[in-house]
């Protein structure tokens, strides 16, 4: 009698961090306890930022930005987290797995941290927002700590709405360097093909100092309105051209008009003038005159 043998069975592959943490549906996307609420200008500068960046070397449907958005980063301690008043991913879908909005940015489920970071300067935040503040044994790790150190964000900005001071920094050998501006009074970030700087005009019905994004040469990247406005200008200026064209048009139909007018008159002028000679000539040999004498 034939006996079979069974197999041993076989060891399933190891599930990834991405497999086996939570995702962003499972952590909390805000937290009750803090007493932070935005004000107005942490709605309309993060506004403006969202609506200049534009890297030349990347499309819409591969970059993400959020304004005070959950940004969790240790896969030891998964309700870590920081919420940076703007960041910008790129080399990622727009959409969370390409189909919907996120409640939070999770790196181990993402795999791409922030290529840029924006923190806005108030009284409250300074020290840690510009790495004076030293950890605690136990405690998360600062925000500069947790930037520099473990998700490695190439440049991280920090701006003040009271001083109007921007103090971008790079990350150069595992540190960051503040940044030096170029003579346009601009901060470049060539692996984007981007510049940015601070901008006095008006956004969202506000005039004041703004951050906001610049192509690497330095011209002004355009925000919706400001392209809409632009649209409206250069649609005025093509109508007062096409107007100020007819109206040559018409000034050179009249000119014609006239030059007629006067070629006409002229004719009738030379006709009169013709007619008075041949007169003259009937009367002259009615009265037996030969014209070739009176020569």
């Amino acid at each position: 009698m034939t006996t079979f043998q069974s197999l041993p069975p076989q060891s399933e592959p190891p599930l990834s961090p991405r497999q086996t943490l939570p995702t962003m549906y499972d952590l909390p996307d805000e937290n009750p306890e803090e007493e932070y609420l935005p004000d107005q200008y942490h709605g309309r500068q993060p506004g403006i930022l969202d609506d200049t960046f534009k890297p030349s070397n990347y499309s819409p449907d591969e970059i993400f930005t959020a304004a005070d958005l959950n940004l969790y980063y240790d896969v030891r301690h998964t309700n870590w987290y920081k919420r940076p008043d703007w960041y910008a991913v790129v080399g990622v879908p727009s959409l969370y797995e390409g189909h919907d909005l996120r409640m939070s940015y999770v790196i181990w489920q993402e795999q791409v941290s922030p290529f840029v970071v924006v923190e806005l300067l108030s009284p409250s935040t300074e020290d840690e927002d510009l790495g004076r503040t030293v950890s605690q044994r136990g405690k998360p790790p600062t925000k500069w700590q947790v930037y520099e150190r473990i998700l490695r964000v190439p440049y991280y900005i920090v701006f003040s709405r009271y001083t109007n001071e921007i103090q971008p920094f790079r990350l150069v050998g595992g540190h960051y360097e503040l940044m030096t501006p170029t003579d346009d009074q601009l901060y470049l970030v060539p692996e984007l093909g981007l510049s940015f700087g601070l901008w006095q005009g008006i956004y969202k019905g506000v005039n004041r100092i703004w951050l906001r994004w610049f192509t690497e040469s330095g011209e002004m990247i355009l925000t919706p309105d400001e392209e809409a406005a632009a649209a409206q200008e250069q649609a005025a200026a093509a109508i007062a051209e096409a107007a100020a064209a007819q109206q040559e048009v018409l000034a050179a139909q009249q000119e014609a008009l006239a030059a007629q007018a006067e070629a006409a008159a002229a004719q009738e002028q030379a006709r009169l003038a013709s007619e008075r000679a041949e007169r003259l000539a009937a009367k002259l040999r009615e009265l037996n005159i030969d014209l070739d004498d009176l020569g």
